[in-house]
């Protein structure tokens, strides 16, 4: 069974929900995120989806979280950083345009109308916001400890937005510039307005978020009998209305296209997004992780809670172990 792993945006608060999932599908089902097929990563969900190809578990990545005792496995992987870190992006030119406070790519709007139907209005205005100030380094230097310069094979995905022409990039693809794993990932992350662009080949990607919040459709081609979904910027089922839930239901709309064309191309698809509890744990802020123990603990919870009442998900979950 081909099996395909899709973690989206979300930022500080959607790591940990990814990270409360991905420990409950392990503990009840032995799904390990680490032996998925495909792995596709966009923002948030690109630092979780690094470290699962790197060897690093979710568990671990949930006890780095918290400030918990890893296993030996994860301690020593960090120990070790197996990989020489890679050099870090063109750090004058990012800090350059970051100093300037118009429009990141104008040109992206003229992009758009000559091709609409090329890209998302999302993406666009990713593309017309003014550079951040903070930069991502940190999250480069992180992600390499783990990868070093070496892309992990065909399996990882991860989504950026090129700002020039706000089009989606699928780094790990054959379309994509060759890039380190943790250029990829800091181009991913970079949230418009908030982070600097991150420079590649002379073009600035932001938020692949900005394309789409899942990017499930990523791995259409690929043809997995399942795909496990987890999206932290939507709502589940029976949800009650938070603060931002038109952005929560403009996100769960864009999931819902993606989920059925991935359906009718034959893929088994499960579907993980925030309950009442998982939001209230969460609150309205992504980038605020003060209670990130909480919402690993309570994802976790809501999700075994899920699959003991629903015996159908574990058998489609036991079949990829």
């Amino acid at each position: 069974m081909r099996t395909a792993l899709v973690l989206g945006a979300g930022g500080l608060t959607g790591q940990a929900f990814h990270l409360g999932v991905l420990t409950a599908l392990s503990d009840r089902s032995g799904f390990d995120g680490r032996r998925a097929d495909v792995v596709v990563g966009t923002s948030a969900g690109s630092l979780v989806a690094a470290g699962l190809t790197a060897g690093f578990s979710a568990a671990d990545q949930a006890a780095t979280l918290a400030g918990e005792p890893m296993s030996p496995d994860g301690a020593e992987l960090l120990r070790s950083g197996r990989a020489r870190a890679a050099s870090l992006p063109q750090i004058e030119a990012e800090a350059a345009v970051a100093g300037r406070r118009r429009p990141l790519a104008p040109g992206a709007l003229l992009s758009a109308a000559r091709r609409p139907w090329a890209v998302r209005p999302g993406a666009v205005v990713s593309s017309l916001l003014p550079a951040g100030r903070n930069t991502t380094h940190g999250i480069s230097r992180g992600i390499s400890h783990l990868h070093g310069e070496q892309w992990p094979g065909d399996r990882l995905r991860i989504c950026a937005v090129r700002a020039r022409d706000a089009r989606r990039v699928v780094f790990g693809t054959s379309t994509a510039p060759a890039v380190d794993v943790g250029t990829a990932v800091a181009a991913s992350c970079a949230i418009p307005g908030y982070f600097s662009p991150v420079l590649i080949d002379g073009d600035a990607y932001v938020d692949g978020g900005g394309h789409s919040p899942t990017n499930a459709d990523v791995v259409r081609d690929d043809e997995p009998d399942l795909v496990i979904i987890s999206s932290p910027m939507s709502f589940g089922p029976g949800a009650a209305r938070s603060p931002d839930a038109v952005i929560r239901f403009a996100v769960r709309r864009y999931l819902a296209r993606e989920v059925r064309t991935l359906r009718r191309s034959g893929a088994t698809v499960l579907v993980f997004q925030p309950s009442t509890r998982d939001l209230s744990a969460m609150g309205v802020n992504p980038m605020k992780l003060l209670r990130g123990p909480e919402i690993i603990r309570t994802a976790a919870e809501t999700v075994r809670a899920r699959l003991e009442s629903r015996p159908e998900l574990l058998d489609a979950l036991s079949s990829a172990t």
